[in-house]
């Protein structure tokens, strides 16, 4: 194994499983063995979830301006091993090393940066009464955060949670998805080389979602969960976590509808909308889901669009390579879930227009339906892979009701010269992120999250996403002599 036999970060000591088990993670192109780590049972999230109570006061009581420091040499250390985490990106969850740079590693030290920056403004209010008393409103860390996040964005989404709570003056348990467990280790040594960070201020512990994640949601010392992953995962999260009433901040799935409009620049929505369906193989909650494109347009759209696929198909392979575009799948049980949609796709008598299927187990390339009707499952369900839904329309009324009937509530995009008439049509959608002319740009400085059935609670990431790990406290002063 390339990794040996690796530790959970509890309380700042390095330590296994109270009941000595182990699990073994996997090179997700190869099949080979990357590394052993602790199988983490009730017991050692308690343990978890009591180092983080005993840090709390220790890291809740310094001043902004030494979490802000903390918080920077963080991020110069994740730049420092970012080839690490790089590499790390591409073995245990297929991301193109060469490409992992900018989404994964890099934003994670943006994350980090802007926690930095943000937690020296945190700020109050003072609120003017007429009877004799001065109201002072402040925000104040919520306590012990438990951090559940997904496999898709490893790095980025773990360094992002950590670092929000952190700013916020929380501290945490980190429950990393067991796909992408060596990375939440190592992400624990660089944590583990600040010296300056409390022990038990941060806490990594890899195990199941299904055992850990839920208990960690109804753990009586766990005040806030924040939480990325699907929409059902999160209606478990949710119920575990109601008997204690705990804060939430979830940023569930989504199927996301982009409208190209026949003034629009064709190439630049080709080029966006494949993107960022392929470039992660569609692993994405804001993955354009349903692409409807006027009638007027839609053969040249198709036609470059083709083209496009062509040039990620033929850089579909292994991570590891600087020509690879696309590599596989997290996980043989994803790739069966997606490749099964394809097949529902074409029982539901939608047209393969490109398909993108392969002999080589976990990988499959840009894949295109159309003539796609609203009945189909590859028309209402998040697919969550390379799979694109494209949908010739004619009616703006029609494509309209067309792109806001659905559960989910994440991103939307508009593509059209005419930004007076996208802004009004903007406002018709039930989203947390409206684009035009580009789609589900995320940046660190920028809040990030849905709405309906795509999330609630704080939008993650920018300042907004610092006060979703506080909450507010009323201080009242009287005046009176």
């Amino acid at each position: 194994m390339k990794y040996g036999n690796l530790k959970m970060w509890i309380g700042g000591e390095w330590v296994d499983a109270v009941s000595g088990q182990t699990f073994t993670t996997k090179n997700v192109t190869t099949g080979e063995d990357l590394g052993s780590v602790p199988l983490a049972d009730t017991a050692d999230a308690d343990r978890a979830v009591a180092a983080a109570k005993a840090a709390f006061p220790v890291w809740s009581r310094k001043t902004v301006a030494e979490r802000s420091r903390i918080l920077s040499k963080i991020a110069d250390e994740i730049r420092r091993r970012g080839e690490e985490f790089m590499e790390l990106d591409a073995l245990e969850h297929g991301m193109p090393k060469h490409l992992a740079d900018a989404p994964d590693v890099i934003a994670a030290s943006g994350n980090f940066e802007a926690a930095a920056a943000f937690c020296r403004h945190l700020t109050g209010t003072v609120i003017p009464s007429k009877r004799g008393t001065m109201y002072c409103l402040t925000k104040v860390p919520v306590g012990v955060c438990a951090l559940i996040t997904p496999w898709n964005l490893p790095f980025f989404l773990m360094a992002q949670k950590v670092a929000l709570s952190l700013a916020a003056g929380c501290t945490s348990v980190l429950k990393a998805p067991s796909i992408n467990a060596v990375t939440s280790v190592k992400f624990a040594e660089l944590l583990d080389s600040i010296e300056e960070l409390p022990k038990g201020a941060v806490n990594v512990i890899t195990g199941p979602g299904s055992t850990i994640g839920t208990y960690l949601a109804s753990h009586k010392d766990i005040d806030c969960v924040g939480f990325t992953g699907s929409t059902e995962t999160g209606v478990d999260i949710m119920k575990a976590a109601a008997p204690t009433l705990k804060k939430l901040t979830m940023e569930l799935g989504g199927k996301n509808p982009a409208i190209v409009f026949p003034d629009a620049n064709l190439d630049l929505a080709v080029k966006t909308l494949s993107h960022h369906q392929f470039n992660n193989c569609g692993q994405a909650c804001g993955s354009p889901g349903r692409i409807y494109v006027h009638e007027d347009c839609y053969d040249r759209f198709l036609e470059k669009y083709a083209a496009a696929c062509k040039v990620f198909a033929d850089g579909l392979g292994d991570p590891m390579l600087p020509t690879t575009r696309m590599g596989p799948l997290v996980s043989g049980s994803h790739y069966r879930k997606v490749t099964s949609y394809i097949e529902y796709g074409i029982e539901d008598g939608a047209t393969l227009f490109i398909d993108g299927r392969t002999d080589k187990p976990n990988f499959v390339g840009p894949t295109v339906f159309t003539d796609v009707t609203p009945g189909m499952r590859i028309y209402r369900d998040e697919i969550f892979g390379p799979v694109s839904v494209i949908v010739k329309w004619k009616d703006e009324d029609e494509v309209m009701d067309l792109a806001t009937d659905n559960v989910y509530g994440l991103t939307a995009s508009i593509w059209s010269t005419n930004i007076a008439h996208a802004l009004k049509l903007g406002e018709r959608f039930q989203v947390g992120t409206f684009s035009i002319n580009c789609h589900n740009n995320v940046s660190p400085e920028a809040p990030w999250g849905g709405v309906r059935q795509s999330g609630i609670g704080q939008k993650e990431g920018g300042y907004e996403g610092i006060l979703g790990y506080m909450d507010d406290k009323l201080i009242t002063i009287s005046l009176d002599e």
